[in-house]
């Protein structure tokens, strides 16, 4: 197996000149000793900065709106676990015995924040351009296989719009439900609008995510009732 640093260097371009960084960045919590969250926190904020200007130049005409959601597409957590997945990220991980046994090396969450931890002790070793110059061999062929701006709207945002576009009042959420432990909630949602006699419920792992999960069906039911296409 390629030694975390020749990984690097062929995946990534980049030649580390500080091995207890890199060492630092792969190196999950449940692995003890010097682990990657602070990285991570710094690594997400390059990210985001160097995303900006990428997106910034690409979409010359699109307002920020558009922009935010374009980055944000392209800084999501999915979106960077497939980034890891390809690079082979996890191959790279020292994860503790728990994590191993339950294929931590796997999990989205964690290939996502090992991959902003990276970008962090890429900044700390080599400075903000190494660190662009990284992220932007990752991302920018990503650039041209975006959805457009429309497609990018969160469920809530296309359902209020579709509903202001016909002069209709906006919907209501309302929580019916709480369940689970506290470190495991499942939050049951009602999206309606009385006015149509239309109502559904979602649910999801945190209110926000059982809202839009909500107003999607709903969205779906509207189109429906006005004989529009998904």
């Amino acid at each position: 197996m390629k030694t975390a640093r020749e990984w690097l260097r062929d995946k990534l371009g980049y030649e580390c000149r500080d091995p207890a960084l890199l060492e630092s960045a792969l190196t999950h919590r449940s692995a003890g000793g010097s682990h990657n969250e602070r990285l991570e926190f710094l690594g997400d904020a390059v990210l985001n900065c160097v995303v900006a200007k990428l997106v910034f130049h690409e979409f010359a005409t699109a307002n920020e709106g558009d922009l935010s959601r374009f980055r944000a597409s392209l800084v999501s957590g999915e979106a960077l676990a497939v980034i890891a997945a390809e690079i082979d990220l996890g191959s790279q991980l020292r994860l503790g015995s728990g994590e191993l046994k339950s294929g931590g090396f796997r999990r989205k969450s964690i290939l996502a924040d090992a991959l902003e931890a990276l970008f962090g002790a890429v900044y700390l070793d080599g400075g903000f351009e190494a660190a662009a110059g990284v992220i932007e061999r990752l991302v920018a062929p990503r650039l041209d296989q975006l959805p457009s701006a429309d497609e990018l709207k969160d469920p809530k945002t296309r359902l209020q719009e579709a509903l202001q576009a016909r002069g209709l009042p906006l919907p209501s959420y309302a929580v019916e439900s709480i369940s689970g432990e506290a470190h495991n909630q499942v939050f049951q949602v009602r999206c309606s609008v009385s006015s149509l006699g239309l109502k559904v419920s979602a649910s999801g792992a945190s209110r926000r995510r059982a809202e839009q999960a909500a107003a999607q069906l709903l969205l779906n039911a509207f189109r429906e009732s006005q004989g529009l296409s998904s």
